[in-house]
């Protein structure tokens, strides 16, 4: 009998870890094709068939709609349980949640799995500019903020106009001061910075670094916390010249709250082992992005500190 006993309780745990693995998997869009959540999704679609830690394809599948709003929603309401699908995000989620973009749901509303990398924030000038660096701008900014428009990819309490608060924060000017103006994208604020539109751009390293190495604007810091590599490896953090800013645009993934212990480890274990891969590596680095690998427990402290200091700088930049 304890044979019989012990071979049943050896085939139990057999099927447990066996089912921990999805039989197929989906990564979910929150918007159209294209754009961050897009890349995520593709990047870990690419990467995991590549390095051959899932049997079949990953499923790519869009939910547009707030941001992400309307996918978050989906996946705690309707697919809570789902254990073969993660959604894609990043810290722009994040932002929303802390001003409560994502209708009553919060940030403890689903399981946060990984995040797989990282842009950062840069603050840049015109080529032209007689700025050379972060401390004459703050300074000069600081005297005379209305001399200064700033330009950024979204409108008031996005990402790019938050890092112009915490820039206007060390110049001492308060953030309902900035003279702001919302564009639409990367492209956009490069292309009014060198017309003279704007004098400061607030936007990502990723989409600013070719103009940068072209020597059509100039970028004064990156808001990491130490040097990236490769074509901005000359270029200071702000935490260099004097200032704390640290701003990284992570991206990652997310499970519903119901997924069982065994599933939510399995794809926080595959993710741990898939940004070891070369195949990862190269996707990643082809897509722009810097590593920002943090899992389970770890990601999970991360977007829960990230949205309470984006509620704290809206708080405080009376949004």
């Amino acid at each position: 009998m304890r044979f019989v006993f012990a071979a049943m309780l050896f085939c139990a745990l057999g099927i447990s870890g066996a089912t921990a693995a999805p039989d197929k998997t989906e990564c979910l869009v929150g918007a159209k094709p294209g754009g961050g959540f897009d890349l995520t999704c593709r990047l870990a679609a690419n990467a995991l068939t590549a390095a051959k830690l899932i049997e079949r394809p990953m499923a790519v599948t869009y939910m547009e709609g707030g941001v992400g709003a309307v996918a978050y929603n989906h996946v705690v309401g309707t697919r809570p349980s789902d254990g073969g699908l993660v959604t894609a995000t990043s810290s722009g989620s994040a932002l929303l949640l802390a001003q409560k973009k994502f209708g009553h749901h919060d940030a403890t509303a689903v399981r946060w799995v990984a995040s797989v990398g990282a842009d950062y924030g840069i603050v840049a000038v015109a080529a032209n500019s007689p700025v050379k660096t972060l401390k004459e701008l703050v300074e000069a900014f600081g005297k005379a903020p209305n001399e200064f428009p700033v330009g950024g990819g979204g409108a008031v309490g996005s990402q790019d106009w938050m890092k112009a608060a915490v820039l206007a924060k060390a110049a001492g000017v308060p953030a309902k001061s900035i003279r702001y103006v919302a564009l639409e994208g990367g492209g956009a604020v490069q292309t009014n910075l060198q017309g003279g539109f704007i004098k400061i751009a607030s936007g990502d390293a990723s989409e600013m670094v070719a103009n940068h190495k072209a020597g059509k604007i100039r970028i004064l810091a990156v808001m990491s916390d130490k040097r990236l590599p490769g074509d901005l490896a000359e270029v200071p953090t702000a935490r260099e010249q004097g200032y704390d800013i640290v701003w990284p645009i992570w991206r990652g993934f997310y499970v519903g709250p119901k997924v069982s212990d065994a599933e939510y480890v399995w794809w926080v274990d595959t993710f741990r082992k898939l940004v070891t891969t070369p195949e990862f590596q190269r996707e990643r680095e082809a897509r722009g992005l810097y590593p920002f690998d943090e899992m389970g427990q770890a990601f999970h402290d991360t977007v829960q500190k990230d949205v309470q200091r984006f509620r704290d700088l809206a708080k405080e930049a009376g949004l």
